[in-house]
């Protein structure tokens, strides 16, 4: 299985700029749960990036402009999704957006693929 995880942001330096200007002056309006969880104001957390590079999954990361061009589908972003022949939701934005740190979103994130391994 793919995993697919899709930020609730778009790509490019202006975007990213905003992005970074918006977590620092107003960090409890930003719009993208899984940017909070797995990156700090400008870099990506030493906790995921293990999780990440540890992981015998593929993954795949976009922002959501990407993601809509390349799959031709729409989410209520951010959201995680698995993909084998077929793209399904994994991990919604309300559910996202309820995780309380990153040790609850990797032990999500775990729990789901040990439940999608064949038997």
């Amino acid at each position: 299985m793919k995993l697919i995880f899709v930020y609730n942001a778009d790509s490019g330096v202006i975007s990213g700029l905003f992005d970074i200007g918006h977590k620092i002056i107003s960090p409890e309006t930003y719009s993208c749960g899984l940017c909070k969880l797995t990156f700090d104001t400008l870099t990506e957390k030493q906790a995921w990036r293990a999780f990440r590079e540890s992981s015998p999954f593929e993954m795949e990361f976009l922002h959501r402009d990407e993601f809509e061009q390349k799959y031709n589908l729409k989410f209520d972003y951010p959201v995680i999704l698995g993909k084998n022949t077929e793209i399904e939701i994994l991990l919604s934005k309300n559910e996202i957006d309820n995780f309380a740190n990153l040790d609850e979103l990797i032990e999500a994130i775990k729990k789901i693929l040990i439940s999608k391994q064949p038997e």
